[in-house]
């Protein structure tokens, strides 16, 4: 094979650009003997974002993520009045009272090294300015959770070093809700003896604490929602000392149906006003009958009663046929308003996000903790209701299907994302189910590149060499944190094979080779497809590997459901 040789200097030795391609097999792997992070070096190095966001008079809590040999001591320079740092933890705590940025020179020192990292803080009116990493129960647990299983993710995620990677939070989510006491006032169940004391254990780690809960009368495990609670619960929260809030629609969707049927109904004629309310009432009730809620939980009428007694002995089939048929004309009904009257009807449209979602961002903005709030359910409603992320796909299954279905649907809703809100193609299924070694390094490639948040979905005290490093290369890790906040895109695609691209703040573009066919395929990216011109110098991210410069193209053999991620610079940077 014949190459156009140029020689240049890459990252200070002499390397070869070659105009032909270079095949790189991807992991292929077969089990999980075969790790392709390499393990961190006894040097230290920083690793996580480069930017943080706060608001005024919030409480600030940030570990410095960094690898090395331990024992190790913890510097900033430039730290900003208010703001205290222990140098034997590398926990920085206090409060910001005034707007402002500051540039902090952050510091870690061991027995064999020392390494230092710009660091921005943004005190201001956004959080979130990249996306939030951390653990949800749900995907493992579901809502068989309780004190115990809580506190020993907080422990796993130090005792593994994860936390040394930039993972951050550990949510709880829906299980943990007892009743309402007598003032109103949510409370935990038996399972959890003290929350304040669960959330200080877990701030005392230097990580941050998450919780659950929904707009509607219950939550999807049948648990007490905040529908008519949402300032009283965010206040709840904050007193916890809660800094992540994933609210689910459960049952508020069901809810709406009766409360949308209503409200469309007075732009149509009185016959069809009252037929719309009707099956407004229905579907409510045949919905929350098929995901086992109670519907007796929604605000009481004659008709809603009506509607439990004859709809209540209903097999789950019949109950699915006889919504669907509804459903139809009930939509016939809603567009046939939305034609009338649209200036009506957007109003409609606005008060859905404004109760579902919205009512709990103001409830929020009220209190004063920084709460990150995870829109789910709601799609890009989530967006427009101030989320900080907001669910853009059905909830994820430990498949491939699934994982592929989800992660590649992505494409074009990167112009919504951007520092302070993501889109959130659902939680990491990494060591859950049947999913191949090879897939899971698609699935984490795949939400890095989407700059999605990160939550791992698995049993922490459970993890595997492999898993472990899936969670814990800071090289692709940085492709998901990197502070320029540019969600990627498909580039090109090519039968069963795709290149998606992701733009960074240095300058460099991340790559990611997909091979979703069901056997070994080579798959090539054009400099060009990527708006590139010049020879790049390519690294592979998962390998930790430079692979050398090129002129105008890079091939590589990836197996079945497989992926390559590399990073590519101008060489003339």
């Amino acid at each position: 094979m014949k190459s156009l040789i140029k020689l240049i200097l890459v990252f200070g030795v002499p390397v070869i650009c070659a105009s032909t391609a270079f095949v790189h097999a991807s992991a292929n792997i077969a089990d999980e003997s075969v790790i392709l992070t390499p393990p961190a070096p006894s040097t230290p190095r920083i690793n996580g974002p480069s930017v943080f966001g706060i608001r005024p008079g919030a409480p600030f809590l940030y570990t410095i993520p960094a690898t090395g040999e331990r024992p190790m001591r913890f510097s900033a320079k430039q730290l900003p009045s208010g703001l205290n740092l222990d140098p034997q933890t590398g926990i920085i705590a206090g409060m910001l009272k005034d707007k402002g940025e500051f540039i902090v020179s952050l510091g870690a020192t061991n027995a064999v090294g020392s390494a230092e990292k710009r660091f921005r803080i943004v005190c201001g009116e956004k959080i979130a300015l990249t996306p939030p990493m951390g653990w949800n129960s749900w995907n493992h647990f579901f809502d068989n959770i309780d004190e115990q299983k809580i506190r020993a993710a907080a422990d796993a995620m130090v005792s593994t070093r994860l936390i040394d990677h930039g993972w951050t939070y550990i949510n709880m989510d829906d299980g943990w809700q007892g009743t309402r006491d007598a003032a109103g006032n949510i409370r935990p169940s038996v399972c959890f003896s003290n929350m304040k004391d669960l959330v200080d254990y877990i701030h005392a780690k230097g990580l941050k604490a998450g919780i659950y809960t929904g707009p509607g009368p219950q939550t999807c495990a049948n648990r007490v929602g905040s529908y008519g609670h949402e300032e009283q619960d965010a206040a709840t929260f904050a007193l916890w000392g809660m800094d992540y809030l994933k609210y689910d629609l459960c049952t508020f969707n069901e809810l709406f149906s009766l409360i949308r049927g209503e409200r469309y109904g007075a732009l149509l004629s009185a016959e069809k006003q009252k037929e719309v309310v009707q099956l407004g009432v229905e579907l409510a009730v045949l919905t929350s009958l098929r995901y086992h809620h109670d519907p007796t939980t929604f605000p009481h009428s004659e008709s809603v009663v009506d509607a439990i007694v004859r709809f209540a002995g209903l097999k789950e089939d019949a109950n699915v046929e006889l919504q669907k048929k509804k459903n139809r004309r009930y939509s016939e009904l809603i567009d046939e308003a939305r034609k009338a009257k649209p200036a009506q009807a957007a109003a409609i449209d606005e008060g859905y996000l404004k109760e579902s979602f919205g009512k709990m961002r103001a409830a929020l903005d009220k209190v004063k903790r920084d709460i990150v709030f995870s829109c789910s359910g709601g799609g890009v409603g989530g967006r427009k209701s101030g989320g900080n992320l907001w669910r853009t796909t059905n909830d994820i299954l430990p498949d491939w299907k699934t994982v592929e279905s989800n992660g590649f649907s992505q494409n074009g809703l990167e112009r919504l994302a951007g520092p302070g809100g993501w889109n959130d193609p659902d939680m990491l299924e990494v060591a859950n189910g049947k999913l191949t070694p090879d897939e899971c390094y698609s699935h984490m490639t795949l939400w890095c590149l989407l700059s999605a948040p990160l939550m791992i979905g698995c049993d922490m005290t459970k993890m595997s060499p492999l898993t472990l490093s899936l969670f814990s290369n800071d090289e692709v890790l940085a492709v998901d944190q990197d502070e320029l906040g540019r969600q990627g895109w498909r580039a090109t695609k090519d039968g069963a094979t795709e290149v998606w691209m992701k733009p960074l703040s240095d300058g460099s573009t991340a790559v990611g080779l997909f091979n979703r066919g069901e056997v070994m395929a080579k798959v090539s990216v054009r400099w060009s497809d990527l708006k590139l011109s010049d020879c790049q110098l390519v690294r592979d991210l998962w390998r930790q590997k430079d692979l050398g410069a090129f002129d105008t193209s890079f091939k590589t053999e990836i197996a079945r459901h497989g992926v390559v991620l590399i990073r590519v610079f101008s060489h003339n940077n």
